[in-house]
């Protein structure tokens, strides 16, 4: 299965890419700056990105993920919720295109994610939370953060945070790890967790949240020559 990585690498993203003929990807050079978040479920990787973005004045890309892609494909937000960053293979494509005439396929939700993410990166000042988004833009144009911590120490925090009992946290965490993970192998052919494909990696374990955005902020300082 060819990857979208192998596209952008051969310089052939522009056929999976736009959606629109009239759309083109743009070279390397005409992207501002942008921060990419990728995080373990629990690691604080939510919250971390919302007051990073609060503190460099950028826009957060999380839930506007959803909505930008769902207006981009004229599709239901809610629609575009119940497949957002989930792996699929070609029977569930299928099977779920003949019984939902709504229904948006796999590669046609990746299409439409990736014109969201090369255009909203061309304007910079912005933090894109997971979707795979450090994968779809050269890795020099952006600033890649992994946000991490064991996975006891995420089952307590969602224990304490979302105040669940021990079993529905470990399913949670589970859950969310997995698909996170299966989306980029399937769709990138990458390991999620490889430390290549990142700028910073944060154990948050000691860390508070004010911790870590200044060593983000300060890393995209140094990488951008921002004052």
């Amino acid at each position: 299965m060819l990857k979208i990585s192998d596209l952008i690498s051969k310089g052939l993203f522009k056929i999976i890419a736009p959606v629109n003929p009239h759309d083109t990807i743009l070279p390397e050079s005409s992207f501002q700056p942008f921060i990419t978040i990728s995080r373990e479920s629990g690691s604080g990787g939510a919250p971390i990105a919302k007051i990073v973005a609060e503190s460099l004045g950028f826009e957060l890309y999380d839930e506007k993920f959803v909505e930008a892609i769902a207006k981009s494909a004229k599709k239901r937000t809610e629609l575009i919720k119940s497949v957002d960053e989930k792996a699929r293979g070609l029977v569930t494509d299928v099977l779920q295109s003949v019984l939902n005439p709504e229904y948006i396929s796999d590669m046609t939700y990746i299409r439409h994610a990736a014109k969201v993410v090369l255009t909203r990166a061309h304007k910079g000042k912005v933090v894109f939370l997971d979707r795979g988004a450090n994968f779809m833009i050269p890795s020099e144009a952006g600033l890649r953060i992994r946000i991490q911590a064991p996975y006891k120490v995420r089952v307590q925090r969602a224990i304490k945070y979302q105040h669940i009992d021990l079993e529905t946290a470990k399913e949670t965490i589970r859950k969310y790890d997995t698909e996170r993970k299966e989306f980029v192998r399937q769709y990138f052919g990458k390991n999620i967790s490889n430390a290549n494909y990142y700028d910073l990696i944060l154990n948050t374990t000691h860390m508070t949240l004010q911790d870590a955005k200044d060593l983000i902020i300060l890393a995209f300082k140094r990488k951008f020559k921002v004052k």
